[in-house]
């Protein structure tokens, strides 16, 4: 009945969709009925981005579709779902006063999150039973209208990025966009910390359940590498695209040994910002200035302002037994994908990007606090605007 009398449902799919084997029944369901579907980190592939109840990402990372769906939605299913803080935009994300929750999960605990009608036991079992009992009904049209509007504007957007035509550098979107085109069907995309995660999360398009690979849970830098080879390992057949920032890369590059030592093939994208870029723009977001985010030497006054620190990630590629190609323009990026992509040993590409040139968030808020004590007028703004902002967090009891 909760699902007949809604006016805005929304199905929140997490990676219990693909653990249970539930894809192509969820792509079914959301046909059926309309409702549309938003992803988590884990839940990403969970349909094929192009379905056309596919909202994309949900949350902090998530679309401006997806965002303003989960604040109005009277009724929101939760899928192989926890909740996570990311998901739920610190508590942000659902506003309808009236909204209720159906919570299909296989632990207990996270079906009765948010004051939930829990339905605890597999997805794709307690969704077999949905699709019998709801086969006569479907959202009405002005929601159909709405969602695929959304959906539309989303792809706009995404091509926008992926095209931008930055310059001198290169943006983070547009190589993202270049891996995106590059890779199959079928083919893994890899990464784990940083900024990339979050706009991964946003603009790739997922066209295979198993075709996004993101350690997000705790943000190991370092595990991008490692990570990539079990992938390979796990399904050679699939070509594997690892992603990774230059701070994870010098946290943990060494495993490209092993992958030569093996014989096992790995596409690596490195991008070179100079540094943290992810911790330097939240810092700056708190209104400091990025304390240590930036890989430049210390300069007369002892601050590290000084020249950009030599490292010569093509160089330390090589070290390690790989191909390793530098790509400076967009076009560069595409040619040393395809020459990657020919070839049968690993392959490091690195670009060096803009880092200012940042994908934006969208109809989300994360709470990160800011510092109560400060002289600073950027900090004093930052804590005013947090405490505003912290209003709108909603606990379900």
């Amino acid at each position: 009945d909760w699902i007949r009398q809604s006016r805005a449902p929304l199905i929140v799919a997490g990676g219990g969709v693909t653990y249970s084997e539930a894809n192509e029944l969820l792509a079914t369901f959301a046909e059926r009925s309309g409702i549309a579907v938003v992803e988590t980190q884990a839940g990403k592939g969970a349909i094929p981005f192009d379905h056309p109840s596919c909202l994309g990402a949900m949350g902090v990372t998530g679309t401006p579709g997806a965002n303003l769906l989960a604040r109005e939605a009277d009724l929101v299913i939760g899928i192989g779902t926890r909740y996570s803080d990311f998901t739920t935009a610190s508590k942000t994300a659902f506003q309808n006063p009236d909204v209720r929750f159906i919570n299909l999960n296989i632990a207990s605990f996270d079906a009765h999150k948010h004051n939930a009608l829990p339905l605890a036991g597999d997805a794709r079992a307690t969704l077999e039973e949905l699709l019998v009992g709801l086969a006569d009904w479907r959202v009405d049209d002005d929601y159909t209208t709405r969602v695929g509007t959304w959906q539309t504007a989303w792809e706009a957007e995404v091509d926008r990025i992926h095209h931008l035509g930055h310059g001198p550098l290169v943006s983070q979107g547009e190589v993202i966009g270049a891996v995106n085109r590059a890779a199959g069907p079928r083919d893994v995309v890899v990464c784990a910390a940083g900024s990339l995660p979050g706009d991964l999360h946003k603009l790739w398009r997922t066209r295979d359940p198993k075709g996004y690979h993101m350690e997000y849970g705790y943000s190991c830098m370092g595990y991008e590498v490692a990570g990539g080879l079990g992938v390979k390992l796990a399904d050679p057949s699939r070509e594997v695209f690892v992603m990774v920032g230059d701070g994870s890369w010098l946290m943990m590059a060494t495993e490209i040994a092993t992958a030569v030592q093996e014989g096992v093939k790995l596409v690596v994208v490195l991008v070179d910002n100079h540094g943290y870029a992810s911790i330097g723009g939240l810092s700056a977001a708190c209104g400091s200035d990025g304390f240590g985010t930036r890989y430049r030497t210390r300069g007369p006054g002892g601050a590290l302002d000084g020249e950009v620190l030599p490292v010569d990630f093509v160089a330390n590629a090589a070290s390690l037994g790989a191909q390793a190609l530098r790509a400076g323009t967009l076009a560069e990026v595409e040619e040393a994908l395809a020459r990657a992509r020919a070839s049968e040993h690993t392959t490091v590409i690195v670009v060096e990007t803009d880092r200012e040139c940042r994908v934006p968030g969208y109809e989300s808020w994360w709470d990160v606090p800011v510092a109560e004590v400060s002289d600073n007028p950027a900090v004093q703004a930052a804590l005013e605007a947090h405490e505003d902002a912290r209003k709108r967090e909603r606990y379900f009891l």
